[in-house]
């Protein structure tokens, strides 16, 4: 009976280690399909436009909305202002606009991008957002905004996550955050 037990919670333990090796792979999702718009979620202001830019050159979209909390501050500059400065200084700026958002959060983020997709009359959008974030973006958009076909193209950025997320101390902490909102998403948001 005692070996049987062992046996039980030695099996248990290589279970969950072979699950948690396997934890950043899941929340990554990356998609993208040609669409009628790319939309980069607020956030993280390098890698994401970065890519968002690159797949507008690759032809996945004819228009670039990034959007930016309103309410965002940066010292003395509102943050819109300053991603409209970046726009204006881009070589496809007549493609890129900015998308003012109020929410601080993807689920309050969603509702706040109808107005600038409507005014292009976009019905399939390729959603940028930074790889781990991937998954929890494109079931939120899904379940808020049905009206839309949504795709999903992981923005990499090395720095902040990767697959092997036990081995460095910023992948960590990004992986288990980011499982965090998930859980809460599945749990709480989803049903609101």
């Amino acid at each position: 009976m005692r070996f049987f037990r062992l046996i039980t919670v030695l099996l248990l333990v290589i279970l969950l280690a072979a699950l948690a090796s396997q934890a950043a792979r899941f929340l990554v999702v990356d998609e993208p399909e040609k669409s009628d718009v790319i939309l980069v979620l607020a956030g993280e202001t390098i890698v994401r436009p970065d890519h968002a830019l690159e797949l507008l050159r690759q032809g996945m979209a004819p228009r670039v909305f990034i959007d930016v909390q309103t309410r965002a501050q940066i010292y003395d500059q509102q943050l819109v202002d300053i991603a409209r400065k970046y726009v204006s200084g881009l070589a496809e700026a007549n493609l890129v606009s900015v998308c003012p958002t109020a929410g601080f959060s993807t689920n309050t983020e969603a509702p706040d991008v109808i107005p600038c997709l409507q005014s292009l009359g976009a019905h399939r959008v390729l959603i940028v957002t930074s790889e781990y974030h991937t998954r929890r973006a494109l079931a939120i958009f899904r379940r808020r905004l049905p009206q839309y076909k949504f795709s999903v193209a992981a923005a990499r950025d090395p720095e902040h996550f990767g697959d092997a997320w036990w081995t460095n101390r910023e992948w960590t902490k990004t992986t288990l955050a980011e499982w965090s909102k998930m859980l809460w998403w599945e749990a709480v948001d989803r049903w609101r």
